[in-house]
């Protein structure tokens, strides 16, 4: 399957930590930062991106731990001049707020301005 027709099918099968997380970070909602999602970067298509701010992050399940495919894909992309941030499903599902505050910091667009969510905090 090409890249860009996976990617789509990837959107439209989102996790629950990814859809929960997608909620925050669509529509420029995160403090007007602009996110894509199950995007096609090169051989891979990565969770979410920031491309202004060259910040990927990426929603993992228990399949990725101690991956040595993922050690490569992340290599190749800190290669290509993005920062990585990886968040258990778990984490993101019961610490949204954490995990949201991380990406916050990951983004450094200003120690000024608060963290402002256009839609409300899931406290789960």
């Amino acid at each position: 399957m090409h890249t860009r027709d996976f990617a789509k099918v990837l959107r439209q099968n989102m996790t629950d930590a990814e859809m929960l997380l997608w909620r925050h970070l669509r529509a420029r909602r995160l403090a007007g930062q602009k996110f894509r999602r199950q995007q096609p970067l090169g051989p891979y298509i990565v969770d979410f991106i920031h491309f202004g701010a060259r910040l990927i992050v990426e929603a993992d399940g228990s399949q990725h731990q101690g991956s040595a495919s993922d050690e490569l894909r992340d290599a190749w992309l800190k290669q290509q001049g993005f920062t990585m941030l990886r968040f258990w499903n778990d984490d993101i599902l019961l610490h949204t707020d954490a995990v949201l505050e991380a990406i916050w910091q990951a983004l450094d667009v200003g120690s000024s301005c608060p963290l402002r969510l256009s839609t409300p905090r899931i406290n789960t």
